[in-house]
């Protein structure tokens, strides 16, 4: 019963939604294009599909906490302890650890994941393999500290190697897809080495002083990504997070959480990504926020670019307020989400929207309604996104421009209660041939157009705008 108690209490508490690791746009300049021709194929193939889903799951479901941060001895919003063994560090992450004992979510369907995400219009996935805490969700030969350990209830379900599964069911849809791999890792004393407390997220003691243990938790961190470049099927990304695992030579200092990490932690990426492709040849590699040739795409993390990046990028973003699964999420509408991702698409970039699933293996329903709209919107309108260019001037004021061979696309984002399209738009594209058709996808009806020396001015018949009411985004097709 008092475990019962805990779990409700903590159940409870809500994820703090500020930035644990801010990874905003960066310095085109740093940028490294592949040279690799099988690498630059894939990104070509990644820029074009547009939209992916991204899933944090671990332990830390069964609190309804934020994913591993609470673990991290910062002083920090996003690093708070609550409940109750809150008051003393070594007692939560005891208990935090123990998780491991009671995680069984036994209602895991990776293929009503799939399907929803498939409907919705999503390409690609990717899903969690181990966060910082170090708990993994797949069945490595590393350490005990994983779902498939006896420790574990829900090692005994035939599901349990549960990356192999997701990976498996998102694979059986042809997405493309991904690992989620922290290159911290909490848990192993090789890199918060017992013999030191940690005092914040970084290695617990100096590298350079103690290279033996540095070299083990290198080789621990390799042989981790080997496993799931070898034992999971095809890999199209291997996406690492935690960028303060890091070369000093790459560190920024006009980055403040860049600025404060003490120690030079080199893995020796050149070694862990020659090894990946040799598994999983193309592979693209995302060691977020390390400019240079192993961030094949940058991640702006919760914001979107104010402006066209020439580079290939991808917001990751929350559909609810929360990386990880709280109880009670907040999910943004699906106007919003839609019209995020026109508008990171016209801006050059890919939408990777994050869904959490909670401590029995399920989404909130809610998640499922938002993935519904958002595919009804698709089905209609999916030709101004997917193989697009971005085509200037790319955002301007309620318009969002990209192309597709002769075709281009203007989509109208919808005002807050702007129910129809008005009867009349002007359509800010200077060099639109006054001859060229213009419909509005989900019509085939061509308007009426006038050419201005801005672009077009465009008649909008009354029935054609009742037909197609309450749009978060209505898009113009224009064919020269």
């Amino acid at each position: 019963m008092k475990r019962t108690l805990l779990r409700v209490a903590f159940g409870l508490l809500l994820s703090l939604p500020t930035l644990a690791q801010q990874h905003s746009e960066q310095n085109h300049d740093k940028y490294v294009w592949p040279k690799d021709e099988q690498v630059k194929q894939k990104l070509n193939n990644w820029q074009d599909i547009k939209f992916g889903l991204l899933m944090h799951w671990g332990t830390y479901s069964q609190w309804g906490v934020v994913e591993s941060w609470s673990l991290c001895p910062e002083d920090e919003g996003w690093c708070e302890r609550k409940g109750p063994y809150s008051a003393n560090w070594y007692d939560y992450k005891k208990a935090y650890e123990n998780l491991q004992t009671t995680f069984n979510p036994t209602k895991f369907n990776p293929e009503r994941w799939a399907n929803a995400a498939k409907q919705a219009g999503m390409k690609y996935m990717i899903f969690t393999t181990k966060h910082h805490d170090g708990f993994c969700m797949f069945d490595t030969k590393q350490t005990d500290y994983k779902i498939t350990d006896k420790k574990s209830p829900f090692s005994s379900n035939p599901r349990s190697n549960v990356t192999k599964e997701v990976l498996g069911a998102f694979r059986q849809q042809g997405f493309m897809v991904g690992t989620y791999f922290s290159k911290p890792d909490w848990h192993t004393e090789h890199y918060w080495w017992p013999y030191f407390p940690p005092k914040d997220r970084n290695v617990s003691y100096d590298p350079k002083k103690y290279p033996e243990n540095w070299k083990k938790f290198s080789d621990f961190t390799y042989n981790q990504i080997e496993e799931l470049m070898t034992g999971y099927g095809k890999v199209d990304i291997l996406w690492l997070d935690g960028g303060w695992v890091r070369p000093a030579s790459t560190i920024d200092s006009t980055v403040s959480w860049q600025r404060t990490i003490p120690y030079s932690q080199d893995i020796n990426m050149a070694r862990i990504a020659g090894m990946a492709r040799q598994h999983q040849p193309g592979l693209l590699v995302v060691d977020r926020t390390v400019s240079g040739e192993f961030e094949n795409y940058v991640t702006p993390e919760q914001q979107i670019p104010d402006h066209y990046m020439p580079i290939p990028w991808e917001t990751c973003m929350t559909m609810g307020a929360s990386w990880s699964y709280i109880p009670k999420e907040n999910f943004k509408s699906a106007r919003k989400l839609i019209q995020t991702l026109v508008d990171v698409v016209a801006k050059n970039g890919n939408l990777l929207l994050n869904v959490a699933p909670g401590p029995d293996g399920e989404w909130h329903e809610e998640a499922y309604q938002r993935l519904q709209e958002i595919g009804k919107w698709i089905t209609v309108n999916g030709e101004s996104v997917y193989g697009t260019k971005p085509l200037a001037p790319y955002r301007q004021g309620q318009w969002a421009f990209t192309a597709n061979g002769p075709s281009s696309y203007a989509s109208y984002f919808a005002g807050e209660s702007e129910k129809q399209l008005p009867a009349t738009v002007s359509l800010p594209m200077p060099n639109a041939s006054p001859k060229a058709k213009v419909t509005v996808l989900g019509s085939s009806q061509s308007l009426k157009t006038v050419k201005t020396k801005d672009g077009l001015t465009i008649t909008v018949p009354d029935k054609l705008r009742q037909q197609l009411p309450n749009q978060p985004v209505w898009v113009f097709k224009i064919t020269s």
